[in-house]
């Protein structure tokens, strides 16, 4: 059982999000968004977001929080940020009864068991989604996070992944002919190397670098995206158009892995901003494209989360229905 009101956060590499769940069934209300680079450590962040609540509510008694990182022991090292995270400090720095930290992603699973259709905009055909089938969950932001929801028995099991660090390589002649000049990280191109925004802006680069045979100027994402969408810049447009390619293909590839007939659901920063894109056909061309298996993959329906912080809702369903998940994470309790 969960003590409310509880503390939630979705912590990611860039922004560390809160709000609280302040009874059983209730909306999360958010509190504050504090940058990472602007806190030492989450402790500071939280306190930070506490003192904004001018409400006068209750106190947290419990906290819930998820972060862009793998939850495999009592610390835990924010992928692409400085913070380490700790359920116990944490949980002794303000007093609670408790303190669950998950992967990012764990909540967003929780949250497309409910998801409301006019929180998703369709990408491509809308076939309607299987009944007892798995859902995926995924997103493009300052990393690349996925995982399923898995229905068993008359619960619903979360499997958090690291599917954003598998080997990534091209698949066409076009791929191909850039693939070369693809800035390595730490000597590999993985699926984050490329679908994340740090991704987009090595797409970019190596596109502009074919075209031109010299050294690109160097752009940020939202660059990136705006020159693209306005048409100002052919190699912005065209790195777009291989960013949702690649992204098609890989959602296909783990909505085969895990069977995922209920539906792929795509979250993160950077997907609600190239709609347009996205709905151009390359995408859904590659997600298709899995023989033997073709049929099945297009019976499966893509939409993007275009709800803000689509987090909050499914932490508050952790804190409010905890019988009805299946998942893993680092837990603490007082005493």
């Amino acid at each position: 059982m969960v003590a409310f009101p509880v503390l939630v956060g979705d912590i990611g590499g860039t922004n560390a999000r809160f709000a609280l769940v302040e009874e059983k069934g209730a909306a999360p209300r958010l509190l504050s968004h504090e940058a990472t680079v602007d806190h030492p450590d989450p402790s500071s962040a939280v306190r930070a977001s506490l003192a904004k609540d001018t409400t006068g509510g209750r106190p947290p008694r419990s906290a819930i929080l998820a972060v862009a990182a793998r939850v495999d022991g009592p610390r835990v090292q924010l992928t692409n940020a400085h913070w380490v995270i700790e359920g116990e400090r944490i949980g002794r720095d303000f007093g609670l009864e408790s303190a669950v930290v998950v992967n990012d992603y764990v909540p967003v699973a929780a949250g497309a068991a409910g998801i409301a259709p006019d929180d998703l905009t369709p990408v491509g055909p809308c076939p309607k989604e299987q009944p007892g089938g798995a859902r995926l969950v995924l997103g493009p932001g300052t990393g690349f996070g996925a995982a399923a929801l898995v229905p068993y028995a008359d619960r619903l099991a979360i499997v958090s992944t690291e599917a954003g660090h598998t080997d990534l390589g091209p698949s066409s002649e076009a791929e191909a002919a850039f693939w070369g000049a693809i800035e390595r990280v730490e000597g590999r191109v993985t699926v984050e190397t490329l679908l994340s925004g740090p991704g987009l802006a090595r797409l970019h680069q190596a596109v502009a670098s074919l075209r031109t045979g010299r050294p690109p100027e160097k752009l940020d994402p939202a660059a990136v995206t705006e020159r693209g969408l306005s048409g100002e810049d052919p190699h912005a447009s065209e790195a777009l158009d291989h960013f949702a390619t690649l992204l098609g293909r890989v959602c296909g590839d783990l909505a085969l892995t895990f069977l995922a007939t209920g539906g792929v659901y795509i979250g993160g920063g950077i997907a609600p901003r190239i709609l347009p894109v996205l709905g151009k056909g390359g995408f859904r061309r590659a997600f298709e494209a899995k023989a033997p298996f073709a049929a099945m993959m297009e019976a499966v329906p893509t939409s993007v989360i275009t709800v803000q912080d689509p987090a909050f809702n499914g932490l508050a369903a952790l804190a409010s229905e905890s019988d009805r998940f299946v998942y893993h994470g680092q837990v603490w309790r007082a005493g």
